[in-house]
């Protein structure tokens, strides 16, 4: 059985620790800080089996270095993009296998937060890095709009019941901005009292699921007449090309 485990990072990133619980073997994703791990495999006396890194941003991977002093495991990262310590370069639909998991991994490529961004996919999870948000999707540092639609339609493409476990606890903030692209949307209402609760207590908002992101992620809704016609009046000017629709609202998000 495999427990995944949030690690709070700096302001607000989140570690991911995936952990079998029946062999104590572990696989950490984006590690920007490598001491918290290292203290969580030695309270749990874990045996870290690999490292995997979704783009080149230093609260990803600055980590890398210290835990592979400690440990000489592989590190899996993106093909098209520069980051020292990895050792294992993927590229769109590689694969990897975990024997002590039983588990594999196929690499989606999904660029526009950074230009070489790949995600991690095994049934039912999803490591999408900065890429998607719970309600919202990272900004466009190095990709273009275009990029960045196509690389959230790759992820809106999974089965709808993926869980979605992105890198940062940004849902209050992207909730407020899809409350006031689709102020009438129950479920973002909903969304956002549950959030409050969780975090009143504490507790992370992530994982999300790709599900519930169709109903409340206005970067996934481009195609809604709600989410149009929000665009249009912000805009003064009729947009109907969905990448358009986007990059209107990534636009919006960036002052917002």
């Amino acid at each position: 059985m495999i427990e995944i485990i949030p690690i709070p990072a700096f302001k607000d990133n989140y570690i991911w620790l995936l952990v079998n619980i029946t062999n104590n073997h572990c696989i950490v994703v984006d590690p920007g800080d490598a001491s918290p791990i290292i203290r969580l495999i030695a309270q749990q006396q874990l045996l870290l089996d690999a490292i995997l890194i979704t783009h080149h941003h230093h609260d990803h991977c600055g980590g890398i270095k210290q835990l592979t002093e400690l440990y000489p495991v592989p590190v899996y990262g993106p093909a098209h993009e520069s980051i020292d310590g990895v050792d294992h370069p993927l590229n769109e639909n590689d694969e990897i296998y975990f024997v002590n998991f039983a588990i594999k991994f196929i690499v989606i490529n999904i660029p526009g937060h950074t230009k070489g961004h790949i995600a991690f996919y095994s049934t039912g999870m999803l490591f999408c890095g900065d890429t998607l948000f719970s309600a919202g999707c990272g900004r466009l540092f190095e990709g273009t709009a275009e990029q960045m639609f196509k690389s959230l339609s790759k992820i809106s493409s999974l089965p709808v019941d993926t869980q979605l476990y992105c890198a940062h606890e940004y849902t209050a903030d992207n909730l407020r901005f899809a409350q006031t692209i689709e102020p009438d949307n129950i479920h973002i209402q909903k969304s956002i009292e549950i959030t409050h609760t969780l975090r009143a207590q504490n507790r992370p908002t992530l994982p999300s699921v790709l599900h519930k992101e169709l109903m409340i992620n206005p970067f996934l809704r481009c195609h809604q007449d709600s989410v149009i016609n929000s665009v249009k009046l912000h805009n003064g000017e009729p947009i109907s090309d969905p990448i358009k629709i986007f990059q209107a609202l990534r636009s919006w998000k960036d002052i917002f």
